[in-house]
């Protein structure tokens, strides 16, 4: 039987309150058949593992492997994802570099099929690595099949970090996160960008990105929003301004119009 997450509330109230009792949910979910058994087969199995061709071809385990990072709507694209992994991420012609979507690069880099001798599947301690990123990604897309916007924060801190971990490069690191769809998602309404701002050139949205922050948060760098007092002011002026517009669009926009006031003054 599979734990569902309690999430009452939604907005910025639904946030805090899936912040006060995160630790207990995610270990009833964690503990939950469906995700014990998957997890218990993945630290048996995955050790054996010794090529692309030998994880695509265990559905169980690929299923771990891709929901660790996500990317659970692939499991049927078994000639794409074998692609990703056997082209690393070393060469700039790698698959996984040529795609928005960076979490296709940290899937590849996190198993090394094509970036080492050796992959990572045999080392001490990479089960327990793949296992629980796989237990917080599905709790998260448990949440969002209550509240997407819920997941979407819960993913910033690990999405952030993550980015910044790779590469000390204030550009680079921003163009990782508009080329990850969910923190795309957080900083863009956050910002106040409309969704059109997709569609002009990558580096005049750089610029974009880059100045708006400045303008609401005081900074301009990604590795600020890895301290928790600007991730919770980015979690919440993503979910004030998300929920303002969809209010705003059922019901007119001075409800919305009130929430929006409400963060001004974390920013003033």
């Amino acid at each position: 039987m599979s734990f569902q997450p309690v999430v009452p509330l939604t907005g910025y109230v639904g946030w805090r309150f899936l912040e006060r009792t995160l630790e207990n949910q995610q270990t009833a979910f964690s503990e939950s058949q469906p995700i014990s058994r998957a997890t218990e087969y993945f630290r048996e199995n995955i050790a054996n593992v010794r090529t692309a061709e030998d994880l695509v071809s265990d559905r169980r385990l690929l299923s771990v492997a891709l929901g660790a990072f996500g990317l659970d709507e692939d499991i049927n694209n078994t000639f794409f994802i074998r692609k990703i992994l056997e082209d690393g991420t070393i060469s700039d012609d790698a698959l996984a570099n040529r795609l928005a979507d960076n979490r296709y690069a940290d899937f590849s880099r996190a198993f090394a099929f094509g970036d080492r001798p050796v992959p990572r599947t045999g080392l001490i301690g990479f089960a327990d690595e793949i296992v629980d990123r796989y237990e917080l990604r599905q709790f998260e897309r448990a949440v969002g099949d209550q509240n997407n916007d819920l997941r979407l924060a819960m993913n910033v801190s690990s999405g952030v970090s993550d980015i910044v971990d790779r590469t000390q490069n204030e550009n680079a690191q921003w163009f990782s996160i508009m080329g990850n769809a969910p923190l795309r998602n957080v900083f863009q309404t956050a910002l106040g960008l409309p969704a059109s701002v997709s569609s002009i050139d990558l580096d005049k949205q750089l610029e974009l990105f880059q100045e708006r922050s400045q303008s609401v948060f005081g900074t301009d760098k990604v590795s600020d929003f890895t301290a928790p007092d600007m991730q919770d002011k980015l979690i919440r002026l993503f979910l004030v301004r998300s929920e303002a517009a969809a209010i705003a669009t059922s019901s007119g926009g001075s409800t919305a119009l009130t929430l929006l006031q409400s963060v001004r003054p974390l920013f003033g």
